[in-house]
């Protein structure tokens, strides 16, 4: 400790209640410091989670990117990336674009937003600043605007810390809610991912509505699959074709695409031509894919 900065000590610490009161002051400048991390740690928390994007196979390396990125922000680096990303507008959400992902893998997103109205974000993003010039304040400038070695000036850096910890815990405790919000967004999705419907989804095209996307179905895929494997000069009969699915792939039926055949399957999908030909005096469906 610098000498004249002891003998500044010496001099003006003559009394044991001058003391206590330095301590008391200390002790209010570490709890706003302690609730300043952990709003910082949650804040990164969010920040890292809120929004990821990108091909199945590479969203946990994806996501160790992104808390890596969120661990080094400073707290106002971290307001300034959740303000108009998490925390934004309705208008701002309806025009967002939406992130370019691969077309040759499957791909997921997960994102989760807070919007508020013009004035209720402008009210926000002011309020955000305000604490992380709080921030700055207490860790650099404290000790600059209060003399902690009158008694007058302990009281009053008291009353300043008890105010600026009022603050700084509605802050947190705001983050927290809108952190639970965001958890509650994420179960939700993990249960959709482990439940039927999301399975028909990615592995059929059958929406949680019932409508199908036919280029993605999993029961075109098959018909295709069939015909390859049955085809007689570029056509496979309908029949033939179901006969085969039913053996090797007995969950892509007509009925799960709410069809009542599969020549309803052929051209409800659109993705097939067919025509009839003449058996052994039998009139059979044949199909054949259309070109691309």
């Amino acid at each position: 400790m610098p000498r004249q900065f002891t003998k500044q000590i010496a001099s003006t610490l003559t009394e044991d209640d001058q003391q206590t009161l330095q301590r008391e002051v200390q002790r209010l400048l570490g709890r706003c410091l302690i609730r300043i991390q952990q709003y910082e740690r949650l804040i990164k928390a969010i920040v890292a989670h809120h929004d990821i994007s990108g091909p199945a196979h590479a969203l946990e390396a994806i996501r160790a990117a992104r808390i890596d990125d969120a661990s080094t922000k400073t707290l106002g680096a971290l307001v300034g990336q959740l303000v108009g990303s998490y925390v934004t507008t309705e208008a701002a959400s309806d025009n967002e674009k939406e992130a370019e992902l691969p077309d040759n893998a499957v791909s997921f997103r997960f994102r989760t937003q807070l919007s508020l109205s013009v004035e209720d974000y402008i009210r926000t993003q002011d309020e955000l600043r305000e604490l992380v010039s709080l921030r700055n304040m207490l860790v650099h400038h404290f000790i600059d605007r209060h003399d902690l070695w009158t008694t007058e000036g302990c009281r009053s850096a008291q009353e300043a810390l008890d105010s600026a910890y009022a603050r700084i815990d509605q802050h947190y405790e705001q983050l927290r809610g809108w952190a639970e919000h965001m958890e509650q967004a994420r179960q939700l999705a993990a249960e959709f991912v482990q439940s039927d419907a999301f399975r028909d989804f990615v592995i059929n095209g059958i929406a949680p509505d019932g409508s199908v996307d036919w280029a993605g179905a999993g029961i075109v895929r098959v018909l295709r699959e069939a015909a390859r494997e049955l085809s007689v000069e570029g056509w496979t009969p309908v029949h033939n074709a179901g006969r085969w699915i039913q053996e090797r792939y007995p969950t892509q039926q007509p009925a799960k695409y709410g069809c009542a055949s599969w020549r309803q399957v052929l051209h409800e999908s659109r993705l097939f031509e067919l025509r009839y030909r003449e058996v052994d005096g039998l009139r059979a469906a044949w199909y054949r894919a259309k070109e691309a």
